[in-house]
């Protein structure tokens, strides 16, 4: 599609009766993704207290993660085999599985294997919910659904956590990991009365490569243990050898005559590659505030539980009201541009932070979160859907299903580089406030850096996506 032709419609049409059922199904898919994250982690501290296995608890993410990754990298090549109503089925189904395995479970390795069986069903799942929207909407039509799922993210974060403590306190665990149940039925039920049997991927069907997967798999099952593991050195070294493993994926993915990843995914010479490193780079950078800004504000500033989570959500609150107001508007050339600002606010809501760390000024720390939210949510619609639209007609469905999978990364990345980042710099509990101001320093400097980078391949990505008439 191309510059100011393209405009967007008004929310009324994605309401209309053609579009409601397929836009209920494909936010319900993410749903299921957001709030079981979101009761999991609340209710799951109070299971390992009934079963034991507080050692696994780390497992019990670490697993998910991988296999929701891996679940992600295997979408495409599995809805063109079997067609994505099929696909959604099946994985919907081992969803539940995995939930039912995991709401019974008598010790932690149930817990464990639910956990696996959850990640696999809902990377999958996740995956073909963006690559199906450009298949069920038109072009018109893909900001309002990126509205629509902000909406659905911001639900998650706010009534998530309330929900599932909720449900832990006063019935049990049990019943804050069996709500997905429900859901996921009638996620189930929609797919059978909306995705056409027809819709699936174009071209011969490809035999799966396990070896890469695995391999992939094992790459970011390093990069989650390094973020456990004892010891800056052997954090340092889990995290060298994820790199080489990542790295020589990506390299046979690219020689494979049956590849996983688009063409041309992380070079410097299509808009496509510079513009997943901006997918990727974006939560990576953020992620040194989603694992480490509560810790901050409760230890060096002595807030409260309630207080430090409330200024942690700002963030997702403007993510989500932003990425409303950029849905409606119908230029897209208005867009795009808007969508240059994102990785520029990012960088400048992380030094915010940073700025607020060095000086203890606590309220610089509300403008951060605010600018950091909204550096996604104006650009993180409108950079998917220029991903779809640059890749071939052969290749959109294994782009889109990389951009969740992508997310999820750059979430795991983060996580492992900035732990290894403050724990160089001697963060741990025992830690004086001094040396865990100048930890949080370096680790939110590191973190501007990341976002810097990812400026630059915006600005790139644009430049390249003019020249193919896609921007």
């Amino acid at each position: 599609m191309t510059g100011g032709a393209e405009r967007s419609a008004g929310w009324g049409e994605l309401l209309q009766p053609r579009y409601l059922a397929s836009i209920i199904t494909l936010c319900l898919g993410v749903a299921l993704f957001a709030f079981n994250e979101f009761f999991i982690s609340t209710a799951l501290p109070t299971a390992v207290e009934e079963l034991g296995g507080a050692a696994l608890l780390s497992w019990a993410f670490t697993l998910y993660l991988v296999f929701a990754i891996i679940g992600g990298l295997v979408a495409a090549n599995l809805k063109q085999r079997f067609g994505a109503r099929n696909t959604l089925l099946a994985a919907a189904t081992v969803f539940v599985a995995g939930t039912v395995l995991a709401t019974c479970a008598t010790d932690m390795m149930q817990v464990l294997g639910g956990r696996l069986l959850q990640g696999a069903g809902e990377g999958i799942v996740a995956a073909l919910c963006y690559a199906l929207i450009p298949e069920l909407f038109p072009s018109r039509l893909v900001p309002k659904v990126f509205g629509a799922e902000a909406i659905v993210w911001a639900m998650a974060a706010f009534s998530g956590p309330l929900v599932a403590g909720g449900l832990t306190e006063h019935f049990s665990w049990r019943a804050a990991f069996f709500v997905s149940i429900p859901a996921a039925a009638i996620f189930i039920a929609l797919v059978l009365a909306i995705v056409p049997r027809g819709v699936s991927g174009s071209g011969q069907v490809s035999p799966i490569p396990f070896a890469r997967l695995a391999a992939a798999g094992a790459g970011i099952l390093m990069i989650s243990l390094s973020g456990i593991a004892g010891g800056a050195a052997f954090m340092a070294s889990l995290l060298a050898g994820a790199a080489v493993v990542l790295v020589a994926v990506v390299c046979l993915d690219r020689r494979s005559a049956n590849p996983v990843l688009p063409g041309a995914a992380f070079t410097v010479r299509k808009a496509l590659g510079t513009g997943l490193w901006v997918i990727l780079l974006m939560p990576l950078a953020q992620a040194a505030g989603s694992v480490f800004l509560v810790y901050s504000l409760q230890h060096l500033w002595r807030l409260g539980p309630t207080a430090a989570g409330a200024l942690s959500a700002v963030m997702a609150i403007s993510w989500s009201l932003s990425a409303i107001g950029v849905a409606t508007l119908r230029s897209l050339a208005l867009r795009n541009r808007i969508m240059l600002m994102g990785p520029v606010l990012l960088l400048a809501g992380l030094a915010a932070v940073m700025i607020a760390i060095a000086t203890g000024t606590l309220w610089l720390v509300l403008p951060g979160q605010v600018m950091i939210g909204a550096g996604f949510g104006i650009s993180w619609g409108t950079l998917s859907q220029l991903m779809m639209d640059v890749s071939t007609d052969a290749e959109r469905d294994r782009t889109s299903a990389m951009l969740p999978t992508l997310q999820s990364a750059g979430y795991a990345i983060g996580a492992a580089v900035f732990g290894l980042v403050a724990n160089i710099m001697g963060f741990g509990a025992a830690a004086s406030e001094a040396t865990m101001r100048n930890a949080m320093l370096l680790v939110f400097a590191t973190g501007c850096a990341v976002a810097a980078t990812a400026v630059l391949f915006a600005l790139r990505t644009a430049r390249l996506a003019r020249t193919e008439a896609k921007f």
